[in-house]
C-alpha cells in the first residue's frame, strides 16, 4: 500500500515541478520584476476579474489532467487504496488514546472472558505477513472528563478525545484517527520485520512521544503469538514478585486503569494499556522507551517525570506515591507478565 503512494508521487513529482512549479514561479518573477512600483509611476488600475478568468481555467484543466490522464493515475490509486481488501483479512481495531495506541484484535476470542472482550495489546501491532490487515481507526480517551457544552455548559455526549494521525510510513499513508467517526486503512508486510510509526497530527502535550510500532511475523510466528496473548497471568507464590502482587491489586491502583486477564477482581479498564503481556512488548509508554526493569521503575515511581501527560484530567498515569521498596517489588510482579 505504500508502494502505491510513493509511485504516485514519484509519477507526477516531475510533471509538478517543471510546467507547474517552474513556469508559475517564473511567471511570478516576470510580474514582480516587471509590474515592480518606480518612482513617478502611479497607482495600478483595477480590471475586472472576468478579463482574467483564464487564470483560474487553464489551472483548474491541469488538475483534471492529473487526475484523468493516462500519465496521472491519482484518480485511480485514490480509490485503490480506500477499496476494502477481499479474501483472508485480519481485521484489527486501533484506538488512538492520548498519548498511546491501543489495538484490538476482534476475530480472536480469550478463553473465561466475558463475551464482550478481544485480545488486545498497546503500541505494538502484530501482524502476519503476506495478508492485507484492515484496520478501523477511532479516537477514545475514556479517563477523560466530559467536555462542556459551549451552549449550555452542561457535560456533553459528544465523544471525548483528540485527533490523530495513523502513520507506519514504509507500510501506508497517512490516515486520520478522528474522535466519533470510523476512518479505515490497509497494511500489507511483504517481509517480516519491525515497521516504526508515529502519530502524524498533532495531539496535544505528548504528542511526539506517541509512537507505535508494526511487528510483522510470519504466518506461523503470528499464530504462536496470538496463543501466547491469549493466556492468563501466572500469580507469583512468593518473594518480591508476590508482594508485587498485592501492591499491584491493592494500593497501587493499577486495576483501576489497566487489564490484567486473570488477576483477581479485574475489570477490563481501558484508561490504559493492557498488562497482561507487558513483557511481550519490546517498548511502552507509547513505544517511548525500552521495556528494561530500571525504565519500569522511573516509570513506576514517576510517570509524568519521563513523559508530559496530564493525570489530573484523566490522561495519562500519576504518580501514585510508592516508596522504592514498593516500587521495586510492583515491577518484580510486573517482570513476570510475559
Amino acid at each position: 500500500m505504500a508502494a502505491k503512494s510513493y509511485h504516485l508521487f514519484t509519477s507526477i513529482f516531475w510533471f509538478a515541478v517543471v510546467p507547474v512549479f517552474v513556469i508559475i514561479e517564473g511567471l511570478l518573477i516576470v510580474s514582480i520584476i516587471r509590474h515592480r512600483h518606480r518612482a513617478g509611476r502611479g497607482d495600478p488600475v483595477e480590471t475586472d476579474a472576468p478579463t482574467k478568468l483564464r487564470w483560474v481555467v487553464v489551472p483548474a484543466l491541469v488538475m483534471m489532467l492529473l487526475d484523468l490522464a493516462p500519465f496521472g493515475e491519482e484518480a485511480k490509486t485514490t480509490f485503490e487504496l480506500a477499496r476494502a481488501p477481499s479474501g483472508d483479512v485480519l481485521d484489527v481495531e486501533v484506538y488512538g488514546h492520548m498519548w498511546w495506541w491501543e489495538f484490538v484484535y476482534p476475530g480472536y476470542r480469550v478463553p473465561k472472558t466475558p463475551a464482550s472482550y478481544r485480545l488486545s495489546t498497546a503500541n505494538e501491532l502484530h501482524i502476519p505477513t503476506g495478508r492485507p490487515v484492515r484496520l478501523v481507526l477511532r479516537s477514545i480517551e475514556p479517563g477523560l472528563r466530559s467536555l462542556p457544552d459551549f451552549k449550555s455548559g452542561a457535560a456533553s455526549d459528544l465523544p471525548t478525545g483528540v485527533i490523530h494521525s495513523f502513520w507506519v510510513p514504509q507500510l501506508a499513508g497517512k490516515q486520520d484517527v478522528v474522535p466519533g467517526h470510523d476512518n479505515k486503512i490497509t497494511l500489507i508486510a511483504d517481509t517480516p520485520g519491525v515497521y516504526r510509526g508515529q502519530c502524524a497530527e498533532y495531539c496535544n502535550l505528548s504528542h511526539a512521544n506517541m509512537r507505535l510500532r508494526v511487528v510483522a511475523q510470519t504466518p506461523d510466528d503470528f499464530d504462536d503469538w496470538i496463543t501466547a496473548q491469549k493466556r492468563a497471568v501466572v500469580t507469583p507464590d512468593s518473594g518480591p514478585a508476590a508482594e508485587g502482587y498485592q501492591l499491584f491489586v491493592g494500593k497501587g491502583g493499577c486495576l483501576a486503569c489497566h487489564t490484567a486477564l486473570g488477576v483477581e477482581a479485574n475489570t477490563f479498564a481501558r484508561v490504559g494499556p493492557n498488562l497482561t503481556h507487558l513483557k511481550s512488548r519490546e517498548t511502552f509508554a507509547g513505544a517511548t522507551f525500552d521495556n528494561t526493569a530500571d525504565n519500569l521503575k522511573r516509570w513506576v515511581k514517576d510517570p509524568p517525570a519521563m513523559k508530559p501527560m496530564r493525570p489530573e484530567q484523566g490522561t495519562g498515569m500519576p504518580n501514585r506515591g510508592l516508596s522504592k521498596e514498593e516500587v521495586d517489588k510492583i515491577v518484580a510482579f510486573l517482570e513476570t507478565l510475559q
